[in-house]
C-alpha cells in the first residue's frame, strides 16, 4: 500500500476514536436531560424541550459515534458462516459488504444534504410546542454521515491491504 493510503487510514481511525471517545459521554448527557423531564414532571411545570433535545441527543450519540463503532468492530453481523472463515476470507466479504455501504451513505449523505440546505434556507422548525430549528441537529447528521463514509473507506482499505498480505 502507498504510504499516502496508510496515512490516511491512521489519520482517519485516530480521528474517529478521538471522537468516539467524547461522544460516548453523550449518553450522560442525554440521562440527565431525561432526568430532568422527569423531575420537572413531578415536581415543577413539565418542560418542552426535554423529549426533543433527548432524541436529538440521541442522534449525535449514533451518528458521530457510528464510525468509532465501526472501526472497533462492534456492529453486528451474521455469525453463521463468518465464524469459520479464513481472514482472508472475512476481509473479501467486509470489501463486499463495505463497498455496499459506500452506495447506502453515498445516498444518505446526498438527501442529508439536501434536507440541511432545506432547513438553512427556510429556517426550518419542529412541530412540536417547543419548535426547535432543525438546521443544528441536521448538521450534525451530515457530518456523522460523513466521518461514517470516511471511516468504511479506511476499513475498505484495511480489507484490500489484508487481501494483498499486507498489514495497515
Amino acid at each position: 500500500m502507498p504510504q499516502a493510503l496508510k496515512t490516511f487510514v491512521r489519520a482517519i481511525d485516530a480521528f474517529n476514536r478521538g471522537l468516539g471517545r467524547i461522544t460516548m459521554y453523550l449518553i450522560f448527557v442525554m440521562m440527565g436531560i431525561l432526568l430532568w423531564s422527569s423531575f420537572s414532571k413531578t415536581f415543577l411545570l413539565p418542560s418542552l424541550w426535554t423529549l426533543e433535545m433527548a432524541q436529538f441527543t440521541m442522534t449525535a450519540y449514533y451518528l458521530i459515534g457510528g464510525p468509532y463503532a465501526l472501526q472497533a468492530g462492534a456492529h453486528v453481523r451474521m455469525d453463521l458462516f463468518y465464524g469459520n472463515w479464513s481472514d482472508r476470507q472475512k476481509a473479501f466479504a467486509d470489501a463486499l459488504t463495505v463497498a455496499c455501504l459506500f452506495f447506502y451513505l453515498g445516498v444518505l449523505l446526498y438527501g442529508g444534504i439536501e434536507s440541511t440546505i432545506y432547513a438553512l434556507k427556510y429556517a426550518e422548525r419542529s412541530y412540536s410546542a417547543w419548535r426547535p430549528y432543525m438546521s443544528p441537529i441536521k448538521i450534525i447528521m451530515c457530518i456523522g454521515i460523513f466521518l461514517m463514509l470516511l471511516q468504511s473507506l479506511a476499513v475498505f482499505l484495511k480489507d484490500i491491504a489484508k487481501l494483498r498480505g499486507e498489514e495497515l
